[in-house]
């Protein structure tokens, strides 16, 4: 018996000559989801019998001669902050219980366009406010390398469900790593667009001015497949992204705040990844944000006012429907000052000016993902050269820069710690070039480790 295809690429070539069926591969991913859910709880919603309808629909219609494109038949999943109709949007709080989308978000509307079945709803840390999906209404996800340990979060149980072929991708959301973290964490990989480019409508909010949308899959080809038809083009059934050319590319290596505090080990496996890309021929040359260290303070500014703006009406009318940690976050954020904000808001695009000037004549910008490889659930902290430090700071502080910046952004898995846990190699590209920042990552996929 031939084993179905585990990437989107392989899946449609498999689906085009007869090899497989759309619903022969659902099958499949439901079966994995049987299998292995019940211990790393990445799915807060299965639809299994539409999902099966929808699959033998896409056969049907490859039968008849109407291909929809690369993702015709593939399995999906969403992160639970975005509407699909007829299914609920927990945001994975009870606070929303028992509401039901009336119709589909803009994103997963391109996506049924473009023939992909839609198998489900994934968990998530609550409405997307953390980093290791540990506070979730559905209970903790779990990172399928070791179950004692998170998959890092927001969208925990998206890169979960794409690492266990659960679904072939995911859509998650951004909005200071919550793509990134997880995927780096998980093993995968994790695009954040540049902002504004992927539709946010119908996906709760976190901070709009800081949320992206965006693919997670296996490998940078899937990414680019399914960003492309996120981004509103429509790929022919047989496109294939052309990588970058890595000798003679100038990358910028970003020093400094982007090392300081990383756990030993992680970092051996990150520099290895570096050096990897030196021996393929990229220039690598030593860049600086000179403010970093002022980032963080920006972006909690920024994140706990929008947060507790959108949440102000449920604080009040069912402040104990929240997980405790994400409730004090929330009504953390009502202690905002408007000089504060204001203050935030300048030091954002000051931010996205020292990113824009470190990208000046370079392709790209590299750094680490995480610091740390994922933290044992319920851990406070962790340990890092310098001493410990707090999971959530660990955890946001290579991957929030991007969002102030709003650049383009990607985890690429660059190999694993003595541990067997994933380490991820971050590559930031200028804004509005997310096609290059992918053939660039393309390229560099080659020579990495695969995690």
């Amino acid at each position: 018996m031939v084993a179905e295809p585990r990437t989107i690429a392989a899946l449609g070539r498999a689906i085009r000559t007869g090899q497989t069926r759309a619903e022969a591969a659902t099958e499949r991913c439901l079966a994995e989801i049987r299998a292995r859910d019940p211990e790393i709880n990445a799915f807060i919603h299965v639809a299994a019998e539409d999902a099966v309808a929808q699959a033998r629909q896409a056969d049907r219609d490859m039968a008849a001669g109407r291909d929809r494109g690369p993702l015709h038949g593939v399995p999906i999943s969403f992160k639970d902050l975005i509407d699909v109709r007829g299914m609920p949007t927990t945001a994975a709080s009870r606070v929303r219980h028992g509401g039901v989308a009336v119709g589909d978000a803009e994103v997963v509307r391109r996506l049924r366009d473009a023939g992909a079945v839609v198998i489900g709803k994934t968990n998530l840390h609550e409405f997307a406010f953390g980093t290791t999906n540990e506070d979730s209404g559905w209970g903790a996800a779990r990172n399928p390398h070791d179950p004692t340990r998170s998959p890092g979060g927001s969208s925990g149980g998206s890169a979960i469900a794409v690492q266990t072929g659960m679904s072939l991708a995911s859509i998650g959301t951004d909005t200071g790593g919550s793509i990134r973290i997880p995927a780096a964490a998980c093993g995968v990989v994790g695009l954040k667009p540049s902002w504004g480019e992927i539709s946010a409508d119908g996906v709760v909010p976190l901070s709009r001015q800081l949320d992206h949308v965006g693919p997670l899959a296996r490998t940078v080809t899937d990414a680019w497949l399914v960003h492309e038809v996120l981004a509103g083009r429509e790929p022919a059934p047989d496109a294939r992204l052309t990588p970058a050319t890595l000798k003679g590319a100038r990358i910028g290596l970003l020093g400094g705040y982007f090392w300081d505090r990383m756990a030993v080990e992680v970092e051996a496996v990150a520099r290895a990844g570096v050096e990897a890309l030196e021996r393929a021929g990229a220039i690598l040359e030593p860049v600086t944000v000179p403010h970093a260290a002022d980032m963080a303070a920006i972006y909690l500014h920024l994140v706990f006012g929008d947060a507790a703006a959108y949440h102000a009406a449920t604080l009040e009318s069912h402040p104990n429907d929240y997980t405790p940690n994400v409730r004090l976050r929330l009504e953390m954020g009502r202690y905002v000052l408007a000089e504060d904000y204001g203050r935030a808001m300048r030091g954002r695009e000051l931010i996205a000016r020292e990113i824009d000037q470190a990208l000046e004549g370079r392709v790209a910008l590299v750094c680490p993902t995480l610091p740390i490889a994922a933290p044992p659930i319920g851990a406070a902290t962790v340990p890092v050269r310098g001493g410990d430090e707090p999971v959530r700071n660990a955890m946001l502080r290579l991957t929030q820069p991007f969002n102030l910046g709003r650049q383009p952004a990607l985890s690429l898995p660059c190999g694993l710690t003595p541990q067997g846990l994933p380490v991820g190699l971050q590559l930031v590209g200028p804004f509005g070039h997310t096609l290059q920042l992918l053939q660039l990552a393309a390229a560099c996929e080659r020579v990495l480790p695969d995690s």
